[in-house]
């Protein structure tokens, strides 16, 4: 086995039992990224020489004796979480020159746990994308069919661990964009509960939906790269002060007696046939190792995505009003006067995404529209959360498709964003409940991977990380990788 090809488990044994070494390992998927990347287009930036610093002092720290299950293993980071001294741009013009001057603290915890940064991950503009074609640098390109998107918008950092160009990623997820393009390029992503993470240091989106999540490549380093970034921090007011348990624990405990519910309305018209069959199919694999299973209803389930498109960019007019050319990041050299100044700014440092989504925010809080809209909104988020609340009454996790379809083809929804929004439609309900959800492959459809999405209460993060170990022990699908090849 090649050494970009292991798991963050497998190489931590190889690490502990000194059969590898971190600057070996390092140099392994640098020279990945440098022979594939400029097919995959995954990394924004990447930190060549200070990966491999890292990598030499990880193994320092191992020889001191030293031990943690992420020392020396080489990871990416979507690049909208501050980084010091290093370029973090949001994957827009705005910010294509901003170097922070801290890390974010998810950053710092990695840091002391002794990973090994190997650089930042693409993403579509300010997180706010489907497909990664929303960058304003390049689209990054699907490892299974490079004619097609990797999801979004943590795509980059999805399509480096499907290309093996990273043993593990962290990405955010505001809608689905860690559980999407997880599930589009066949890697494991975790979306944890909101408040279970730091969002210091992270750009901000939409603040009362925004969660860091990882992408892996199995279940086991979901909980390994979860373990290290989880618990309170001071600076963020919005984490949970809950006991950080070790995820890895229990986790080969089995799914018998386990009871899974299949919301009704995430089988409904639009979702591929295919994709449906593999979800099905991996629901009776459940069954055959002990879990029972009920059809539950989430009756607001169709008002989730005008819900979300109301409440995330409602959000997203106040965050990115920063914006203005005058403290920081892009400012247009030729203007008449502060309001052109602003005006331009504006106009020329976001992409048409992001100003789509201000100005839809802008207008549902404008006076005489606020209630109609942003605060009706914010009563149906209540339903959609209630109706999670009823079904978990009688289930333990829920399960069903994370996306209605597989990778799309690059081009092919970008001039129409209803269809784009729709590719988030079995995800971004989670978000609005603040709940954890996790994607796992479950199968292939036209030769594309397929996502099988496992839902937990807030705060079980446990629950259905042990029900994917339990799936990925009667399935392959995980282990499937897609085959690069020069040009």
């Amino acid at each position: 086995m090649e050494l970009h090809e292991l798991t963050i488990h497998e190489a931590s044994s190889l690490l502990r039992k000194e059969e590898i070494s971190s600057v070996e390992l390092t140099l392994a998927l640098l020279d990945r990224i440098e022979a594939f990347d400029d097919q995959v287009r995954a990394y924004i930036t990447v930190l060549r020489d200070r990966a491999l610093s890292q990598a030499h002092q990880a193994d320092e720290r191992r020889s001191a004796g030293e031990e943690n299950p992420l020392l020396g293993i080489p990871l990416a980071i979507k690049d909208i979480l501050c980084t010091k001294g290093v370029r973090t741009t949001c994957g827009s013009k705005m910010l294509d020159s901003f170097v922070p001057p801290y890390d974010a603290t998810i950053v710092e915890r990695l840091y002391t746990a002794g990973a090994v940064i190997l650089g930042k991950t693409n993403l579509d503009e300010f997180a706010m994308g489907s497909s990664t074609e929303n960058s304003a640098f390049f689209p990054t390109h699907n490892p299974w069919d490079m004619s097609r998107v990797p999801g979004g918008s943590s795509g980059g950092s999805a399509a480096a661990v499907a290309a093996q160009e990273a043993l593990g990623a962290l990405g955010t997820d505001t809608g689905g964009s860690v559980r999407q393009p997880a599930a589009l390029c066949g890697t494991v992503g975790l979306k944890p509960t909101y408040g279970r993470v730091s969002r210091y240091g992270l750009i901000a989106f939409a603040s009362s939906l925004d969660q860091v999540g990882t992408l892996t490549k199995d279940a086991l380093d979901a909980a390994l790269l979860l373990n290290a970034i989880s618990g309170r921090d001071h600076r963020d007011s919005t984490t949970v002060d809950v006991a950080v348990e070790d995820l890895t624990e229990g986790l080969d405990r089995g799914v018998g007696g386990l009871r899974i519910g299949i919301p009704k309305e995430y089988f409904a018209s639009g979702i591929d046939g295919e994709v449906e069959t593999a979800v099905r199919e991996a629901i009776r694999g459940f069954e055959a190792i002990g879990a029972s299973t009920q059809e539950v209803s989430l009756p607001h389930t169709g008002y989730a995505l005008p819900t979300y498109y109301l409440i995330a960019t409602a959000e997203a007019s106040s965050n990115l009003a920063r914006y203005d050319g005058v403290k920081y990041g892009y400012a247009h050299p030729q203007s008449t006067d502060i309001w052109d100044h602003y005006r331009k700014t504006r106009q020329y440092g976001f992409g048409s995404e992001v100003k789509r989504r201000i100005m839809l925010g802008t207008y549902a809080l404008s006076a005489g529209y606020y209630d109609a809209y942003y605060l009706k909104a914010q009563k149906v988020r209540t339903l959609i959360k209630q109706d999670f609340d009823a079904a978990f009454e009688h289930c333990d996790v829920l399960v069903a498709p994370t996306s209605p379809s597989v990778a799309f083809r690059i081009g092919e929804k970008v001039t129409d964003p209803l269809q784009m929004y729709l590719s988030d439609i079995f995800t971004l309900s989670l978000n609005l409940a603040g709940l954890c959800g996790v994607s796992v492959p479950c199968g292939f459809s036209q030769g594309l991977p397929v996502g099988l999405q496992i839902i937990g209460r807030p705060f079980d993060e446990a629950g259905i990380l042990r029900a994917a170990y339990a799936y990925q022990q009667i399935s392959d699908w995980h282990k499937r990788h897609p085959q690069l090849t020069h040009k």
